[in-house]
């Protein structure tokens, strides 16, 4: 018996340890409110429009259509989006929205 609960207490340790190993996925991101969702659905129109073009196909920036989203992970568009790109016109949008804000605009722009 004593060993048996020994088992289980490596089972259980080991299922924490990778628990907080794994990164969060994107699931898991808070949902922003309906009026927020609003103001990032006429941000990604018009904002980012501007240079992904007004349908996003591509402009002076890339295609953000889900088959050109494609190859791409989650993470890498997060960080994009937040920090930007050097060298490129991409600004840092971090001062306008939160990682979580911006997890829901990666989903929307994956199921566009």
């Amino acid at each position: 018996m004593r060993h048996l609960q020994r088992v289980q207490k490596l089972v259980f340790g080991l299922q924490l340890f990778l628990l907080l190993c794994l990164p969060i996925p994107s699931v898991w991101a808070t949902e922003p409110p309906p009026a927020r969702q609003t103001e990032l659905r006429n941000l990604l129109k018009n904002d980012c429009g501007a240079c992904h073009g007004l349908t996003l196909k591509g402009g002076m920036g890339p295609s953000l259509l889900p088959e050109a989203l494609a190859g791409k992970s989650d993470e890498l568009l997060v960080t994009t989006i937040l920090a930007g790109r050097k060298g490129t016109a991409m600004p840092p949008w971090k001062p306008f929205m939160n990682r979580d804000e911006v997890v829901w605009l990666v989903g929307v722009l994956r199921n566009r």
